[in-house]
């Protein structure tokens, strides 16, 4: 359980999240996931990350009952904790591919929209019931992944969009079945790692330096509103309804 690499090819270095039944991560499971990946992109002789994670789903988001347990400490330390996370995946220094398999929610939205590739198996949903959720957040990166008036009506009605709607968009790369998953993720990784490590790394600062966007500012800017949700009292009142018959 928890967060773990592997180099299961030259040049390639599989970041894999474990953290049952859900992967739904705590706190400290998010600062884990950013110091692994920013360690894998900072070593020399990788030249792709893979993202993938164990179980029957990519990422649940945060741990909604540790913030129900601990309070505002724990919903301060996920915005910080998810913050760091998805910054790691975003500034990695090589390109990033996440390997998607079942629910991608919340926090996995925030992941997956900042990786620079996305392979996903047949049953992946993309989706951010942050609204159900008593929070906010994420929108920055589920607007990397569909166009702003499909994230627009995601975000409000809390529904999920499938692997294969994302294929249309062009911001999933491929969808494969649940069991070619890591080998596809694999195969694209092994393509990538096959270029010049130096350049690819001055490719990825340059893409970055592109971007439209500054998904740093632009996250954070959104996680002021759950703050504000959270001190209003209405976060509280719709996670005190999580997990209940008819929420």
């Amino acid at each position: 359980m928890g967060v773990s690499t592997s180099c299961p090819e030259k040049g390639i270095a599989v970041v894999t999240v474990d953290f049952p039944p859900v992967n739904a991560l705590p706190v400290g499971g998010w600062f884990a996931l950013a110091d692994v990946v920013r360690s894998a992109g900072r070593d020399p002789e990788v030249r792709c990350v893979v993202l993938a994670a164990e179980g029957r789903g990519f990422n649940a988001g945060v741990d909604i009952k540790e913030i129900q347990a601990r309070g505002s400490e724990a919903l301060v330390g996920a915005n910080r904790g998810c913050f760091e996370a998805f910054a790691a995946v975003y500034e990695c220094e090589v390109p990033v591919v996440a390997a998607v398999q079942g629910f991608c929610l919340g926090g996995g939205i925030g992941l997956a929209g900042n990786a620079d590739a996305i392979v996903a198996s047949e049953d992946a949903v993309f989706g951010l019931p942050e609204l159900d959720r008593g929070a906010l957040g994420a929108a920055t990166h589920l607007a990397r992944l569909v166009p702003p008036h499909l994230m627009r009506a995601l975000y409000y009605t809390a529904r999920t969009a499938t692997a294969a709607e994302l294929h249309a968009h062009g911001s999933v790369w491929r969808v494969v079945p649940r069991e070619g998953l890591r080998a596809a993720a694999l195969e694209l990784a092994r393509e990538i790692a096959a270029k010049d490590g130096e350049l690819l790394r001055l490719a990825k600062a340059a893409i970055n330096g592109i971007d439209p966007v500054d998904v740093r500012r632009s996250y954070r800017f959104e996680q002021g509103f759950t703050f504000e949700a959270n001190l209003s009292g209405v976060a509280g009142r719709v996670r005190d309804t999580f997990g209940t018959k008819g929420a």
